[in-house]
């Protein structure tokens, strides 16, 4: 199996008093965080569900069960390299990741840079091959209206390839 594949995958999460809010990777000051089974990292969720919709793997349900134990307050950006090492061992590998958080608060601007390195980081590729963006929604809909965040990240694997900046 050689080519690329193409993935996308989205979550979302309302916000709850008393925890951290954590993007990817990023503790963001903020008066809330997000609500979820683990650290509720909504950037990293999608990007998981990405990678694994192009692998064509399942999703992070399927991977990271909400229903398993283990993953109770589990930290997102080590389930990123878990996922980065199976794929690897599948020969699958990340060529690109582009992303984007949907909140109309807060400010997220100066945390992007830090959030794109984490995956990068995590996922064992340059920085920029990961693109981490933020728009708010003009106060439509659940993120506009301050009731939590979504995110959407897409994807581009190299099928057959561990490392695809490699010579073939």
């Amino acid at each position: 199996m050689t080519g690329y594949r193409i993935g996308h995958g989205y979550d979302a999460h309302r916000f709850a008093e008393g925890r951290p809010l954590i993007l990817g990777g990023v503790n963001v000051p903020y008066d809330r965080g997000l609500l979820g089974h683990s650290d509720a990292d909504a950037l990293i969720h999608a990007v998981i569900d990405a990678l694994l919709g192009a692998a064509a793997l399942g999703n992070i349900g399927t991977e990271f069960p909400d229903s398993d134990p283990a993953y109770k307050d589990a930290d997102s950006m080590e389930l990123l390299v878990k996922l980065a090492n199976k794929l690897r061992d599948k020969r699958y590998g990340v060529v690109n990741v582009d992303s984007t958080i949907v909140a109309q608060e807060p400010r997220l601007s100066a945390y992007l840079p830090g959030m794109a390195g984490n995956i990068a980081s995590a996922l064992g590729i340059d920085t920029g091959c990961v693109s981490v963006k933020a728009k708010t929604e003009e106060g439509m809909g659940f993120t506009g209206s301050g009731q939590g965040i979504s995110c959407h990240a897409v994807c581009l694997l190299a099928a057959g390839r561990a490392d695809p900046g490699a010579p073939e």
